[in-house]
Protein backbone atom coordinates (compact mmCIF):
# COMPACT_ATOMS: atom_id res chain seq x y z
CA UNK A 1 0.00 0.00 0.00
CA UNK A 2 2.89 2.42 0.77
CA UNK A 3 4.36 1.62 -2.62
CA UNK A 4 1.07 2.58 -4.35
CA UNK A 5 0.90 5.87 -2.45
CA UNK A 6 4.49 6.68 -3.39
CA UNK A 7 3.81 5.91 -7.06
CA UNK A 8 0.64 8.01 -6.98
CA UNK A 9 2.56 10.86 -5.37
CA UNK A 10 5.27 10.70 -8.02
CA UNK A 11 2.65 10.55 -10.77
CA UNK A 12 0.77 13.52 -9.31
CA UNK A 13 3.96 15.60 -9.01
CA UNK A 14 4.95 14.71 -12.58
CA UNK A 15 1.53 15.72 -13.88
CA UNK A 16 1.66 19.01 -11.99
CA UNK A 17 5.14 19.74 -13.30
CA UNK A 18 4.01 19.01 -16.87
CA UNK A 19 0.91 21.18 -16.46
CA UNK A 20 2.99 24.07 -15.10
CA UNK A 21 5.49 23.75 -17.93
CA UNK A 22 2.74 23.79 -20.54
CA UNK A 23 1.07 26.76 -18.86
CA UNK A 24 4.32 28.72 -18.82
CA UNK A 25 5.38 27.96 -22.40
CA UNK A 26 2.02 27.94 -24.19
CA UNK A 27 1.02 31.16 -25.96
CA UNK A 28 -1.70 33.10 -24.20
CA UNK A 29 -4.32 34.70 -26.46
CA UNK A 30 -4.56 38.45 -26.04
CA UNK A 31 -8.19 39.47 -25.62
CA UNK A 32 -8.13 42.71 -23.69
CA UNK A 33 -7.28 46.17 -25.01
CA UNK A 34 -4.62 46.39 -22.31
CA UNK A 35 -2.90 43.32 -23.73
CA UNK A 36 -3.07 44.81 -27.23
CA UNK A 37 -1.45 47.99 -25.92
CA UNK A 38 1.27 45.88 -24.33
CA UNK A 39 1.83 44.14 -27.67
CA UNK A 40 2.22 47.51 -29.42
CA UNK A 41 4.70 48.55 -26.73
CA UNK A 42 6.63 45.31 -27.25
CA UNK A 43 6.61 45.94 -31.01
CA UNK A 44 7.95 49.49 -30.57
CA UNK A 45 10.68 48.26 -28.21
CA UNK A 46 11.51 45.52 -30.69
CA UNK A 47 11.74 47.99 -33.56
CA UNK A 48 14.05 50.17 -31.44
CA UNK A 49 16.28 47.13 -30.89
CA UNK A 50 16.19 46.53 -34.65
CA UNK A 51 17.37 50.06 -35.35
CA UNK A 52 20.11 49.82 -32.72
CA UNK A 53 21.40 46.56 -34.19
CA UNK A 54 21.40 48.03 -37.68
CA UNK A 55 23.35 51.06 -36.39
CA UNK A 56 25.86 48.79 -34.60
CA UNK A 57 26.43 46.84 -37.80
CA UNK A 58 26.88 50.03 -39.84
CA UNK A 59 29.35 51.36 -37.25
CA UNK A 60 31.35 48.14 -37.33
CA UNK A 61 31.52 48.29 -41.14
CA UNK A 62 32.63 51.94 -40.99
CA UNK A 63 35.30 51.02 -38.40
CA UNK A 64 36.60 48.23 -40.64
CA UNK A 65 36.78 50.62 -43.62
CA UNK A 66 38.68 53.17 -41.50
CA UNK A 67 41.12 50.44 -40.42
CA UNK A 68 41.63 49.44 -44.06
CA UNK A 69 42.38 53.04 -45.04
CA UNK A 70 44.86 53.36 -42.16
CA UNK A 71 46.58 50.11 -43.14
CA UNK A 72 46.78 51.23 -46.77
CA UNK A 73 48.61 54.36 -45.61
CA UNK A 74 51.02 52.30 -43.50
CA UNK A 75 51.68 49.94 -46.41
CA UNK A 76 52.38 52.89 -48.71
CA UNK A 77 54.82 54.26 -46.13
CA UNK A 78 56.47 50.84 -45.83
CA UNK A 79 56.83 50.52 -49.60
CA UNK A 80 58.48 53.91 -49.89
CA UNK A 81 60.72 53.39 -46.83
CA UNK A 82 64.43 52.60 -47.14
CA UNK A 83 65.23 48.90 -47.48
CA UNK A 84 66.68 48.58 -43.97
CA UNK A 85 63.36 49.74 -42.37
CA UNK A 86 60.93 47.66 -44.46
CA UNK A 87 61.07 44.50 -42.33
CA UNK A 88 60.44 46.47 -39.15
CA UNK A 89 57.46 48.30 -40.71
CA UNK A 90 56.12 45.05 -42.19
CA UNK A 91 56.24 43.32 -38.79
CA UNK A 92 54.34 46.23 -37.22
CA UNK A 93 51.70 46.11 -39.98
CA UNK A 94 51.23 42.34 -39.67
CA UNK A 95 50.92 42.59 -35.89
CA UNK A 96 48.34 45.36 -36.23
CA UNK A 97 46.38 43.38 -38.83
CA UNK A 98 46.23 40.30 -36.60
CA UNK A 99 45.10 42.38 -33.61
CA UNK A 100 42.41 44.09 -35.68
CA UNK A 101 41.23 40.80 -37.18
CA UNK A 102 40.98 39.14 -33.76
CA UNK A 103 39.03 42.07 -32.31
CA UNK A 104 36.73 42.23 -35.34
CA UNK A 105 36.06 38.47 -35.22
CA UNK A 106 35.11 38.74 -31.53
CA UNK A 107 32.88 41.72 -32.27
CA UNK A 108 31.19 39.90 -35.16
CA UNK A 109 30.64 36.76 -33.08
CA UNK A 110 28.95 38.81 -30.36
CA UNK A 111 26.80 40.60 -32.92
CA UNK A 112 25.84 37.29 -34.58
CA UNK A 113 24.70 35.91 -31.23
CA UNK A 114 22.69 39.06 -30.50
CA UNK A 115 21.19 38.89 -34.00
CA UNK A 116 20.11 35.26 -33.53
CA UNK A 117 18.45 36.12 -30.20
CA UNK A 118 16.78 39.10 -31.84
CA UNK A 119 15.45 37.01 -34.73
CA UNK A 120 14.15 34.40 -32.28
CA UNK A 121 12.21 37.16 -30.51
CA UNK A 122 10.71 38.18 -33.86
CA UNK A 123 9.78 34.57 -34.58
CA UNK A 124 7.93 34.34 -31.27
CA UNK A 125 6.08 37.55 -32.09
CA UNK A 126 4.94 36.26 -35.50
CA UNK A 127 5.59 36.73 -39.21
CA UNK A 128 4.37 40.32 -39.20
CA UNK A 129 7.02 41.28 -36.65
CA UNK A 130 9.79 39.69 -38.73
CA UNK A 131 8.62 41.46 -41.91
CA UNK A 132 8.77 44.85 -40.17
CA UNK A 133 12.32 44.39 -38.90
CA UNK A 134 14.76 46.88 -40.51
CA UNK A 135 17.46 44.21 -40.35
CA UNK A 136 15.35 41.84 -42.45
CA UNK A 137 14.49 44.61 -44.89
CA UNK A 138 18.21 45.17 -45.39
CA UNK A 139 18.72 41.44 -45.98
CA UNK A 140 15.89 41.41 -48.51
CA UNK A 141 17.65 44.19 -50.43
CA UNK A 142 20.90 42.22 -50.33
CA UNK A 143 19.12 39.14 -51.71
CA UNK A 144 17.55 41.20 -54.51
CA UNK A 145 20.97 42.67 -55.34
CA UNK A 146 22.50 39.20 -55.27
CA UNK A 147 19.76 37.86 -57.58
CA UNK A 148 20.29 40.84 -59.89
CA UNK A 149 24.07 40.28 -59.93
CA UNK A 150 23.49 36.59 -60.67
CA UNK A 151 21.24 37.44 -63.65
CA UNK A 152 23.82 39.93 -64.97
CA UNK A 153 26.54 37.29 -64.66
CA UNK A 154 24.51 34.83 -66.75
CA UNK A 155 23.81 37.48 -69.39
CA UNK A 156 27.55 38.27 -69.65
CA UNK A 157 28.35 34.60 -70.24
CA UNK A 158 25.93 34.33 -73.18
Amino acid sequence: MMKNQKQNSILTCSCLALAMTLAIWSPVPRHSEEAAGGEKMADSKMMEQCREMKEQKAKMNADIKAQDISLAGEIAAMNSAPQDRKSELMAAIITKMVEQRTATDERKAKMDEEMMNHMMQHMHMGKKSMAQCPMMKGMKGMKEKSDSDHKEHHQEQK
